[in-house]
């Protein structure tokens, strides 16, 4: 795939390739995060998803992902994640309802699908995955992420379900074992306190991972 170039919001540009998704804002944003790389509540000026092997098994994957944003330059501070599923298919969608504007970046994978609470842990992860990185350019209250991300969830794992995703032992998979979900806002505006599916930025952000989803893995 050649790489292209996607500006879903004045301060963000994100460059889609084979090996890599970079995302550049201008200024700060404002994330929580489940990633490898920049994990919890926490700022970022860039954001990267890295192409790795399906048998990719580093002891240390955030100290690889922080090595990556190094060799690439990435404005620091960063958030780094990884994925064995091909690239090419990455969707970007921007939904807006009014001023309120939702983009979703989805890359997935789902040979490494698993159903929650009855597909059992393993001792060595694989690196497929479902990465689910959600910007919005209205500021959000902690509690309002933290509900963004059981929104997303649901989302997920009934378009798994509508699509007939199931894991290898035969169940309805909810996604994979290896799930990463960022939730990010500009902190513009007075926040946000909701983002659950009967609120509007929650029904976007629904909404877009479902369309990219089904586009990903159709």
């Amino acid at each position: 795939m050649e790489n292209r170039i996607i500006k879903p919001f004045p301060s963000v540009e994100i460059l889609l390739g084979s090996e890599s998704v970079q995302l550049v804002t201008s200024k700060v944003w404002f994330a929580l995060s489940s990633a490898l790389l920049g994990a919890g509540f926490t700022d970022f000026c860039s954001l990267f998803i890295a192409h790795v092997h399906k048998d990719y098994d580093h002891p240390q994957p955030w100290l690889h992902l922080q090595e990556m944003a190094i060799a690439w330059r990435l404005p620091q501070p960063t958030i780094g994640l990884m994925t064995a599923a091909s690239l090419d298919r990455t969707q970007v969608v921007v939904l807006s309802e009014g001023e309120l504007q939702v983009c979703a970046l989805v890359t997935a994978g789902v040979s490494n699908a698993a159903c929650a609470g009855l597909t059992p842990p393993v001792t060595r992860r694989s690196a497929g995955t479902i990465n689910l990185v959600i910007l919005v350019n209205h500021s959000l209250t902690q509690a309002a992420m933290v509900n963004a991300v059981i929104t997303l969830t649901e989302a997920k794992s009934d378009t798994l379900n509508r699509l007939g995703v199931k894991t290898l032992e035969g169940e309805i998979a909810s996604g994979t074992s290896t799930d990463t979900v960022v939730i990010a806002h500009n902190g513009e505006g007075e926040p946000l306190p909701y983002a659950g599916p009967a609120t509007a930025v929650g029904w976007l952000m629904a909404k877009a991972v479902r369309t990219a989803l089904n586009k990903v893995l159709r």
